[in-house]
């Protein structure tokens, strides 16, 4: 593991994984907004450097990263990771979330993906960039948000399939 966590400057140029993915400056937000899908349909969302979901092709919420913690689905539970470090090793401390942690963690990120759907709807929003440049990807992104549940699901692993 990395002694130190790099900053991610240019998400939209970094993040290939994402074959189709958006830059936004959205309404009521003070980063932007990176939002993309893999090739399977997989979509994740960088709410700037310090929020991130990302899900996998069944919308089910795998991996997540917030205020400086790292989150993974394990088994349909929440678990997260800290780091925790030493003058010769970083450490990745357990951490297995109670039915309220997961809730209030659910209910935060639904929330934020709320949000992003309303300014997209409500138009009140620009691309800063996006790949490929023809796509309607804020569309794809906005269809995306709309299906998400009232609770989302998590998914059995952090991994994709």
């Amino acid at each position: 593991m990395a002694r130190e966590e790099e900053s991610r400057e240019d998400l939209l140029r970094e993040a290939t994984a994402l074959v189709v993915r958006v830059e936004l400056a959205a309404e009521g937000f003070d980063e932007p907004i990176v939002a993309g899908f893999r090739r399977d349909g997989a979509a994740s969302f960088f709410f700037g450097q310090q929020t991130v979901y990302q899900f996998n092709a069944a919308a089910e919420l795998r991996r997540g990263f917030l205020d400086g913690q790292l989150y993974k689905a394990e088994c349909g539970r929440l678990v997260q990771l800290t780091r925790h470090r030493t003058p010769e090793t970083v450490e990745l401390l357990r951490h297995e979330l109670n039915e309220a942690e997961t809730a209030q963690f659910l209910a935060a990120a639904h929330d934020r993906l709320l949000k992003l759907e309303l300014s997209l709807s409500t138009h009140r929003f620009r691309v800063v960039g996006q790949v490929p440049p023809q796509e309607d990807i804020t569309g794809r992104v906005r269809d995306w948000l709309t299906k998400l549940p009232p609770r989302i699901p998590l998914a059995s692993s952090p991994r994709l399939s």
